[in-house]
């Protein structure tokens, strides 16, 4: 008997296969696209989280990511000839090499930029009268005998330093070469020579014998030390006065370090080796954090000494690079868990609502099957069975596409994401259909959902949810989406909790207005409006887990559609913030003026829109702060917040208020009172050329601190600009000439000095033509544009990663829901087309079938999108105190504005996925209207058909 089931098992399979092809194929399309996306999510966070660690890497300065070993000098007790070895290259190269092996996992050498050597660690003063001194101080230099000169130089002119003969302590004649920029500022050119003395005052001569030109100037061998490269001017910390000497490097032919040894500049040996991140991954910084630990403090510098000597130290900025993109990951991680958690509930509850209708279609099926004798054993293994080789091949190929399509990333967790979808489907699909047969039931059990009364397990179960959700919620409102050892997932899971207690809630207010709404329609003429409703109220297309997976998919797609529109309005309010309006034109120094003329031809170039000249003053210094609470009347943007005590210092601005409010309207800022500064009376504009007194009153705009701080009493401040009083009339939060928070903004008319400092544009002006014109001007003006300025937000591969997975987040959001709105009407398609075949029999149109279907799947779609967009406005709303976009919007960006970003609602996000679905909804009730249509009634209404 067993050898007879096990035969039939083959069979059974290929049959059903053949019988349902269709269903099978969108069984199997379906897990192959979730399998996809599982498995892709963590290749793709692991890729984004290896470029973000590689990129900083290679992107931060040599001097901090190079990994240096240097120990003193060989002591003075050791014999010469073993002092001059230790100096020379055989003797460092071959510690170098140990030093390359000695490296521990993860880390690993750029080989080709290892560089070691002996240098000064003092500078020595270079009295040759020929080499420059700015400020009547002589020049210090540093010498460096380093390898692979030739390797990373060319020769520009003269020749390569060389050792003619061998150099010793006792060698009083050296070769060397310098850069071309060295060389271009310390007027060095080739024979030259240069003394350095030694520690007994002997003098070492140094003959320059060519000038190079380094291969790969912001390479590691000549970024490491940038005085290699490139001189530089520096103050003088020991002289009294501000004087400024020049520093730069020489670089001596390779064995000659023997030679530094006998001066007084404190020589060192060194070893630099540039790390190569392209071996590192995402999941190693931890590992690399160690192991630069234990080299800097630990077992790690024990073995680096025992290669390098007793003496040896080990430094490197590599740590610190590390752990600041690990911060970022913390930071982003959290908010790419609530896409995640979000996308992978509402897939979960498609392919469950999949396995609900292909087990609604097979009911009758296993119900008879059941009626004869088969057992729930044998039955779920056939489903089990059946459905695993569709499932199971699907999920494979997703996982190899993900493989194939995310390149960089760990297999592991995306092979457990894609056999997690895999046996989601496995198990679901004939558990559930099981479940429904463990009694042998009658046929014709109606399920009407508006008589239906939820059970007190329903009630418990959703009590509980809503403890959840609640906790959730607060959590993240109170310490946001981080949390201390990784991702809190329940805090994370937060949107998916309002989702679904939000789905919970409508499925039992849902039956409330159609039994309001039932009553009057059934009074009027014609049953199309009665049988819709009682329609939409009895199908089981309105169902929980229906309207989960929509409100999962909405609320999902509004949330990445708020994030990814907050990072760009954050970046765009950045940029403003910076430049202050779409282009800025300023001098080289803080007190430089702009000519009439340059203004006046800027102002007519093509893309002008506006022109608003400013004069702005930083750091003038404000009067005490008055006591109690003083301040104008807000106007404009209101009065915001802000500290007296903080404002000892602003930035003075000098307007003309006409062209100034009209800039304000232009680049969306807070609107300017302009009429409160109109020049009359004491504050009327100067004749050209006149002085004003101290006793004239400017009515002024002020920031909330420094109206706070000033009070309603003209205060007398003193300015380049003349000194005068001012009286508040005003506070804007934010000005566009300048960053500072504190501010005070007067008519530039009424001040003694006028001249502008900036001029700020509105418009699309050509770059090339903007700066042509300035440049034209005859003097150095500093030029921004905005849009250039917002292209400084360029992402960083980790930024770049995740805002690609919310925008994913939102259509694969927007995908499942419109899925979810096809696969709920389709569980009750066969009912429809019965319905409009009984229907026609009894004279029903084709036209007031099509109506009747519409009317039927309207409130449905109605209740999905209207409570989609309830659902997805009060995550955001809900969730945004908690979460800050600071990292994935500006991080990274030097000078950028590090106040937090917060999550806002984003109309486009929440109403187009909505429209979808009801546009879907009532596009498949007409085509199935339009296909019922087609097919005749004896079709439909076969004998002993039971639909």
């Amino acid at each position: 008997m067993r050898h007879n089931d096990r035969a039939a098992s083959a069979p059974w399979i290929r049959t059903r296969l053949r019988t349902a092809p269709g269903a099978a194929t969108a069984l199997a399309v379906l897990v192959l696209v979730t399998a996809f996306l599982a498995a892709a999510f963590p290749r793709a966070v692991d890729a984004y989280e290896t470029k973000g660690l590689r990129h900083d890497i290679l992107t931060a300065d040599a001097g901090r990511s190079t990994l240096e070993v240097a120990r003193p000098q060989p002591g003075l007790e050791l014999p010469q000839a073993q002092r001059d070895d230790e100096a020379r290259s055989p003797e460092l190269a071959r510690i170098g090499a140990g030093l390359l092996k000695a490296l521990p996992a993860p880390l690993r050498a750029d080989t080709s930029s290892v560089a070691y050597g002996v240098r000064t660690s003092k500078p020595a003063v270079a009295n040759e009268p020929w080499l420059p001194r700015p400020e009547a101080v002589p020049p210090q230099l540093s010498y460096v005998a380093q390898s692979g000169l030739k390797e990373h130089a060319t020769l520009a002119s003269g020749a390569w330093p060389t050792t003619p003969q061998e150099v010793t302590s006792d060698s009083r004649e050296v070769q060397g070469a310098v850069t071309e920029e060295t060389a271009a500022e310390l007027k060095v050119k080739a024979g030259a020579t240069i003394t350095l003395l030694t520690a007994a005052q002997e003098p070492i001569t140094v003959t320059i014998t060519g000038i190079v030109a380094p291969r790969d100037p912001q390479g590691s061998y000549w970024s490491a030390d940038p005085l290699l490269r490139t001189p530089s001017l520096v103050l003088d910390t020991t002289s009294p006065f501000p004087v400024h000497y020049w520093t730069g490097t020489v670089l001596l032919a390779e064995d000659s370090g023997p030679a530094l040894l006998s001066t007084a500049a404190e020589p060192v040996l060194f070893w630099r080796i540039p790390p190569d991140p392209a071996g590192l991954t995402g999941p190693d910084d931890a590992r690399l954090t160690s192991v630069i630990a234990s080299l800097e403090s630990g077992p790690g510098l024990l073995k680096v000494r025992e290669i390098a000597g007793d003496t040896a130290v080990f430094a490197t900025g590599l740590g610190h690079i590390v752990e600041a993109n690990a911060r970022m990951r913390d930071a982003i991680s959290p908010v790419i868990a609530v896409a995640a958690l979000g996308i992978g509930s509402v897939a979960a509850v498609v392919l469950l609502m999949t396995g609900a209708l292909i087990a609604g279609r097979r009911k009758a099926e296993l119900a008879l099957m059941r009626s004869r004798g088969g057992s729930l054993r044998g039955i779920g293994g056939r489903l089990l069975a059946e459905t695993a080789v569709t499932v199971l091949p699907a999920s494979a190929l997703g996982l190899l596409l993900a493989t194939l399509a995310v390149g960089e990333g760990r297999f592991w967790p995306g092979a457990l994401a894609a056999a997690g979808v895999g046996l989601l489907v496995c198990v679901a699909l004939p558990l559930r259909t099981t479940l429904q047969h463990i009694r042998p039931t009658l046929h014709g059990a109606r399920e009407d959902m508006v008589s239906a009364r939820p059970s007190r397990r329903r009630t418990v179960a959703e009590l509980t949810l809503l403890v959840l959700a609640v906790g959730a919620v607060t959590a993240l409102r109170r310490r946001g989406t981080s949390a201390e050892g990784g991702t809190d997932l329940l805090v994370s899971a937060a949107p998916v909790l309002v989702a679904l207690l939000a789905a919970l809630v409508l499925v039992r207010l849902y039956p409330l207005p159609l039994r309001l709404a039932t009553r009057p329609v059934a009074r009027l003429r014609g049953a199309i409006g009665f049988l819709s409703l009682a329609r939409a109220g009895r199908s089981s297309a309105g169902g929980a887990l229906p309207l989960l997976a929509l409100l999962l998919a909405l609320a999902t797609a509004a949330f990445g559609g708020s994030v990814i529109a907050g990072i760009g309005d954050a970046r765009d309010d950045a940029a403003l913030a910076s430049v202050g309006a779409d282009a800025r034109i300023s001098g080289a120094s803080e007190r430089a003026t702009l000519p009439d003329e340059l203004v006046r031809t800027v102002r007519d170039l093509d893309g002008v829109t506006g022109a608003a000249p400013v004069r702005v003053e930083y750091s003038v210094n404000m009067p005490e702060a008055v006591a109690g609470d003083g301040g104008a009347d807000g106007g404009g943007a209101g009065t915001g917040g802000g500290s007296a005590d903080d404002a000892k210092a602003a930035a003075l601005v000098g307007v003309d208020p006409a062209s100034y409010a009209e800039l304000a309207r232009a680049t969306g800022l807070p609107a300017f009172p302009a009429a409160r500064l109109k020049a009359t009376g004491s504050s009327a504009p100067l004749p050209e050329g006149a002085e004003a007194g101290p006793d004239r009153v400017l009515p002024a705009i002020a920031s909330p601190a420094v109206a706070a701080r000033l009070g309603k009493e003209p205060r007398a401040i003193e300015t380049l600009s003349g000194d005068f009083k001012v009286q508040i009339v005003g506070t804007v939060t934010r000005v566009a000439s300048v960053s500072p928070t504190d501010f005070l903004v007067v008519n530039s008319a009424a001040l003694e000095q006028k001249a502008p400092t900036t001029l700020l544009l509105t418009g699309a002006p050509d770059p090339g033509k903007l700066r042509a014109a300035v440049e034209g001007s005859g003097k150095e003006y500093a030029v921004q544009l905005r849009s250039e300025e917002r292209a400084r937000y360029v992402n960083t591969p980790m930024q770049a990663g995740a805002e690609r997975i919310y925008l994913a987040a939102v259509a694969a959001g927007a995908g499942y829901a419109l899925l979810a709105v096809l696969l709920s009407l389709l569980q009750t398609a066969p009912e429809r087309r019965t319905l409009l075949a009984r229907l026609r029999t009894m004279g029903l149109t084709t036209g007031q079938g099509r109506k009747l279907l519409a009317f039927e799947a309207t409130p449905q779609a109605l209740l999905a999108a209207g409570g989609g967009l309830f659902t997805g406005w009060a995550t955001i709303v809900l969730l945004s105190p908690g979460i800050d976009l600071v990292p994935l919007a500006l991080a990274g960006v030097a000078g950028s504005d590090t106040s937090p970003v917060l999550l806002r609602t984003d109309l486009w996000s929440l109403a187009l996925p909505a429209a979808g679905v009801v546009a879907l909804a009532a596009a498949v009730a007409g085509v199935q209207a339009w296909w019922a249509s087609r097919r005749g009634s004896i079709t439909e209404l076969r004998a002993g058909d039971s639909r």
